[in-house]
């Protein structure tokens, strides 16, 4: 499955959340180690839902970029 993740800098690096999973976040020092972390995060909220015998979302959320005049 593919899950969309949300990547937000902040002041001392990056923080990302997916909209498909309640409370799935993570942080880092930069773009590729918050991927990286968020994808362990993914995997480890998956296997906890998975364990207590609930059903796994679909993922549903997407993106898109538009252009807006200023």
């Amino acid at each position: 499955m593919k899950y969309l993740i949300i990547l937000e800098p902040t002041e001392t690096g990056f923080s990302a959340y997916s909209p498909d999973l309640d409370g799935c976040v993570a942080a880092g020092d930069d773009r590729e180690e918050t991927i990286s972390l968020m994808k362990e995060a993914i995997q480890f909220h998956l296997e906890g839902l998975t364990a207590a015998g609930q059903p796994l979302p679909q993922p549903q959320s997407e993106a898109t970029l538009i252009a807006v005049d200023q």
